[in-house]
């Protein structure tokens, strides 16, 4: 198998077209509820149709909820408010459909798919299809160690190109992203700090299950000494995924690049997905175009990230939970954009005034 080069991204992705954006603008000029009332619904259904190539859109159909799963070494530095090894718990939660995002799911009409990368934990614990993409066990801990060795990260990339092919094959119209992760908003905060030139306490939060101030020092800590270790490689995407990233997190970049390839619009939820981004968009700067910031979720990383990729979150609720609960809540506004901007009628057509005779 030949080595993935990141960069031939940046030949195989184009923008969505831009001539179909117009054509939906001039469309929403012509339709009866005034320009600007709708405020920002005209936008995304403009971006909905530039994704779909057509005008006018199409309602969304068949969304997909895809959560990508791993354990992080680091969470052993008592950066995390979880048990290091127990990303396996929140899997179960959805599974079992107890976790927000499955129940929100379930009433939106949304199909959830999970895919284990990295999970440490038996694989007899978790349905096979769930397990049967994982690349490793687990993660090695950043901040000392690679995440990955590069053909595992190289492997992960590859899941993730694969899993956005199925996905798009199977018809799915609007990927809504997230992850099930334990340690996975410090690998992110590395990732955001490496790629914009910060310090680790500018991007450092609290993560999904809020954290205590001496937590979240060791987490800064922790992104302080991965920092370290992503610096000399940040020329090289991959190597970077290796040395502090993880299985699910090379697997959502892989993920995001290959849909931007089969022009898959996708929603980001929270930090990991936005951090993953940055990723992407160093290899095909065209590649967020085709995606969505569904929510800011306060995590200071993702504000840094989705600024980097000029990415207006589209809700801005307070939601911490992650899991894809976040860019979930904004599929109800995407699929409420699309069916007005289809199905509001155009403004009658004037009839031409008669010319009158001049008067005497």
């Amino acid at each position: 198998m030949t080595t993935l080069n990141l960069d031939d991204f940046s030949d195989l992705i184009e923008r969505p077209d831009g001539g179909v954006r117009r054509d939906a603008e001039e469309r929403r000029e012509r339709l009866a509820v005034p320009a600007g009332a709708l405020g920002r619904l005209d936008e995304l259904a403009e971006w909905l149709a530039a994704a779909q190539g057509r005008v006018p859109v199409r309602p969304i159909e068949r969304p997909r909820v895809v959560l990508f799963a791993a354990d992080h070494g680091i969470a052993a530095a008592g950066v995390s408010a979880r048990p290091a090894g127990g990303a396996h718990e929140l899997v179960r939660s959805v599974l079992d459909g107890n976790s927000p995002v499955s129940i929100l799911a379930d009433r939106l009409g949304a199909g959830v798919r999970i895919v284990d990368a990295g999970l440490d934990c038996e694989p007899g614990l978790l349905p096979e299809d769930v397990v049967r993409h994982r690349v490793r066990r687990g993660s090695g801990r950043i901040d000392v160690e690679d995440a990955l060795t590069r053909e595992e990260a190289d492997a992960a990339l590859r899941l993730g190109m694969r899993i956005a092919d199925e996905e798009a094959d199977s018809g799915t119209d609007l990927v809504v992203l997230g992850d099930l992760s334990v340690g996975g908003t410090t690998v992110a905060a590395t990732l955001v700090a490496a790629l914009c030139g910060t310090d680790a306490s500018v991007v450092t939060g609290r993560g999904g299950r809020p954290i205590d101030d001496l937590t979240w020092m060791r987490k800064c800590a922790a992104v302080r000494d991965a920092l370290r270790r992503a610096r000399p490689v940040l020329g090289d995407q991959v190597a970077l995924l290796a040395a502090v990233g993880g299985a699910d997190v090379a697997a959502i970049t892989g993920f995001l690049l290959q849909c931007a390839v089969r022009r898959t619009p996708v929603v980001l939820d929270g930090v990991v997905s936005a951090a993953c981004g940055l990723v992407a968009q160093r290899a095909a700067f065209r590649a967020p175009d085709w995606w969505l910031a569904g929510q800011a979720s306060g995590e200071p990383g993702q504000t840094k990230a989705l600024d980097r990729m000029a990415l207006n979150p589209v809700l801005d609720h307070g939601v911490t939970v992650g899991e894809g609960t976040g860019a979930l809540l904004a599929l109800p506004l995407v699929q409420a954009a699309a069916a007005l901007a289809a199905e509001l009628p155009e403004q009658a057509a004037r009839e031409p005034r008669e010319p009158q005779e001049p008067k005497d």
